[in-house]
């Protein structure tokens, strides 16, 4: 397969990511594409909306899809100017308690079908800063390419999903919601709730299985099953497994259930380190010399439940911007002794953890397979 080679670009702060997707918005002269969960109406959302009302005025097609949970507290007014300026909003999911669970998680910027941004940067201003003195840390790339007009046509079918009842809804997610779209040199991971097994567990577990080196920096870390089982394997057999996780978070019930299991982790050889400045945002793994980058989290919600997309990279350049992205967030992480790990537990907070680790790995999907159900065929 030929195509165009890709070129990436590492954002490694809100600052840096948002300067880079407003010069393309910018730039753009035929489409912009642009996805997200939370988006804000005020800091980085105002000027994102002006750039966008700006390029539709001057003829380029804008197409905004906003997760209505994601941005509720967004009133549809906000979007006037883009729209009276030719440009087309839409919300994903209106709020509807028979079809709550399914949610577009996925963050996405993609101008005149050839350049792309990725990553979990959403629109509002806590992710503005450097996330070390100031702002969540997070993580995204900008690739020109192949890709780029992959994640185009992903977007369109997202958009049109947007305003699909859940008959057709349904029939989209058995054909689009999990899908696999190889390009020399990477990969786009699709996933969603329904049918078939998910795009991004499916390759992550490909990787893992044969990994002698798996470095992740995850927001919201709760693999189960198989994911979490390759994980301890790699480091039982004497692979090398790194997490760098949240030392502050802003979801506590996450957190709690994903320090339940780090006694396991450390006992099976894999080390724990917590990210300190700043809220961590990142979702990124290498295993080896693959690379994932995107909007996913390792937790049941986002493989299971989201809908998600997640760039898998390999070659030289990419790996060894990844590899420094990684050392930077270490640089600002504290391992976590075993020892005092186990000496400072009180019992009551194993009991909280080992509760929220319930909730969120065992009745989040268990919810979702009961509205799964409750859909029209």
């Amino acid at each position: 397969m030929t195509g165009s080679p890709l070129q990436a670009r590492w954002l490694t702060t809100g600052d840096e990511a948002y300067a880079c997707m407003a010069a393309d918005i910018d730039g753009a002269r035929r489409t912009v594409r642009f996805e997200t969960y939370i988006y804000a109406g005020s800091g980085p959302g105002l000027m994102f909306r002006d750039r966008l009302t700006a390029a539709a005025r001057r003829g380029v097609r804008v197409q905004v899809l906003v997760d209505a949970f994601g941005s509720l507290g967004l009133h549809d007014g906000f979007w006037t100017p883009v729209r009276q300026a030719g440009g087309e909003v839409r919300w994903f999911n209106p709020l509807d308690f028979r079809r709550f669970m399914f949610r577009d998680h996925r963050k996405l910027l993609v101008c005149d079908g050839r350049v792309a941004c990725v990553g979990g940067f959403n629109i509002a201003p806590e992710y503005a800063g450097d996330g070390v003195a100031r702002g969540w840390r997070d993580t995204g790339l900008r690739i020109e390419g192949d890709l780029a007009g992959d994640l185009a046509e992903a977007f369109d079918v997202m958009f049109l999903r947007s305003q699909s009842p859940h008959r057709p809804f349904t029939r989209f997610r058995r054909s689009t919601s999990r899908m696999i779209i190889h390009r020399p040199g990477g990969a786009v991971l699709l996933s969603g709730p329904g049918r078939g097994r998910n795009a991004i567990k499916r390759s992550l577990l490909g990787d893992l299985h044969r990994a002698r080196s798996v470095r992740i920096v995850a927001a919201y870390f709760l693999p189960m099953g198989r994911v979490r089982w390759r994980l301890l394997r790699v480091a039982r057999r004497g692979g090398t497994v790194e997490l760098i996780l949240p030392a502050k978070t802003d979801v506590p019930l996450s957190q709690a259930a994903t320090r339940s299991l780090y006694v396991g982790l450390m006992e099976a050889g894999v080390r724990i380190l917590e990210y300190r400045p700043q809220i961590l945002h990142t979702k990124l793994l290498i295993v080896d010399d693959a690379v994932y980058v995107g909007s996913s989290n390792l937790d049941s919600r986002s493989l299971y439940i989201n809908y998600e997309v997640m760039l898998r990279l390999t070659g030289a350049e990419v790996l060894e911007g990844a590899e420094a992205v990684f050392s930077d967030h270490r640089r600002h992480s504290r391992l976590i002794d075993p020892r005092v790990w186990q000496r400072t537990r009180t019992c009551w907070e194993r009991m909280r953890q080992r509760w929220a680790r319930l909730l969120l790995a065992r009745v989040d999907p268990l919810l979702l397979r009961r509205q799964l159900r409750r859909l029209p065929g």
